[in-house]
């Protein structure tokens, strides 16, 4: 039952024809399950908090980076270094004192994810990696749930609600991951700050829709959206025939990624990249961010963007140690990893924490980036 602070605060809900009453009651009974709390995340929160869903719960690990604050609107200057998720559920309980928040301050993973989700009604993805992506589809699947999904880069956003109704799941849409190498992240491609607002608002008018039973949510189909032209469309989904039957959960980064190399892969420390450069010891430092990143803060090392990554394999050498880097280690792990799968290397070094860790220990004027 809504109190009558509640009534008052709702009051524009109420007169809502379809929705009303018995909707924002639906809405307040609700508990949604948010992954993410960054450039989605931050809207689908602020917008499912004002909106009265009665618990929501937040997963994220991360803490807040100053290259975040052009889209993830939840955070500000002052909360850089700071944990998202915490400082996420303060600011929804500050926005509406009458829900509850969750946080789950921790990776979602094939151990964790069922006890986590299991909990909620309904999911929604505010993360932009493939292993996670595909993670939460399998779990939703599992445990008979609703997944909203959303997916930005650079112009372009996609919205659809997959697992609801026996309808489409994510792998009837995408049965495999694509190649590493062949879909960029966010960091390597850009994203226009206003895209993960829209698409996020878009997915929390589809998490209302389906727990106040209202209206045709996105099931059986995905909406594309292009900000540079302001077209959508809408491209219908079907059941695959061929799709796996999901009975339990994989390792999702050897299911993206490939072999799993993550945990032989060798690293080097950034201590021990300075050391090894005031050795005078002959080796190849390679940066595989993109160029303007390159500009902004620089070791010094041959720049091989990710999208030259495949055609790279001429210019690192053989007969010496090769450390390979990126911002903070994830864009270097995938580059070394498609090496060493396609050349055989065993030279190849990971720079652990990347440019980030270099500017925190050794660097103090590199903290601007």
């Amino acid at each position: 039952m809504l109190t009558t602070n509640e009534l008052a605060r709702y009051q524009r809900h109420l007169t809502l024809p379809q929705f009303g009453k018995s909707g924002q009651e639906k809405l307040k009974a609700s508990k949604v399950l948010v992954v993410g709390s960054g450039g989605l995340g931050s809207p689908v929160l602020l917008y499912l908090a004002a909106a009265g869903v009665g618990t929501i719960g937040i997963v994220d690990f991360d803490q807040v980076d100053e290259t975040n604050l052009q889209r993830q609107v939840l955070f500000q200057q002052s909360d850089i270094g700071k944990s998202k998720s915490q400082l996420a559920a303060d600011k929804l309980k500050a926005l509406n004192p009458y829900i509850e928040v969750a946080v789950y301050e921790t990776r979602l993973t094939s151990k964790n994810a069922l006890e986590v989700l299991k909990g909620y009604d309904l999911i929604i993805d505010g993360t932009d990696n493939f292993p996670t992506r595909y993670l939460i589809n399998d779990a939703c699947t599992m445990l008979g749930k609703p997944f909203v999904y959303g997916s930005i880069f650079r112009f372009e956003g996609q919205v659809a609600v997959f697992n609801y109704r026996n309808g489409p799941t994510y792998r009837d849409l995408y049965p495999e991951p694509p190649e590493p190498e062949s879909v960029p992240n966010c960091a390597e491609g850009g994203v226009i700050g206003v895209l993960p607002g829209i698409i996020g608002s878009m997915q929390a008018n589809e998490a209302i829709k389906v727990l106040a039973k209202i209206g045709e949510p996105l099931t059986g189909k995905i909406l594309i959206f292009d900000a540079l032209n302001m077209q959508s469309r809408i491209i219908k989904i079907n059941r695959n025939k061929n799709a796996p039957v999901i009975e339990k959960l994989i390792d999702y980064e050897e299911f993206c990624y490939g072999a799993k190399t993550t945990k032989t892969m060798k690293e080097i420390t950034v201590q021990e990249l300075k050391s090894l450069q005031e050795s005078g010891e002959d080796f190849q430092l390679l940066d595989v961010r993109e160029p303007h990143e390159y500009d902004i803060a620089n070791l010094n090392g041959e720049l091989i963007p990710m999208q030259q990554v495949p055609e790279a394999g001429e210019k690192i050498a053989r007969d010496k140690k090769v450390v390979v880097h990126c911002r903070s280690g994830a864009r270097s792990a995938q580059a070394i990893q498609y090496w060493e799968s396609k050349y055989g290397l065993d030279n190849l070094y990971n720079l652990k924490g990347g440019i980030l860790e270099w500017a925190r220990e050794i660097d103090p004027e590199m903290q601007q980036y």
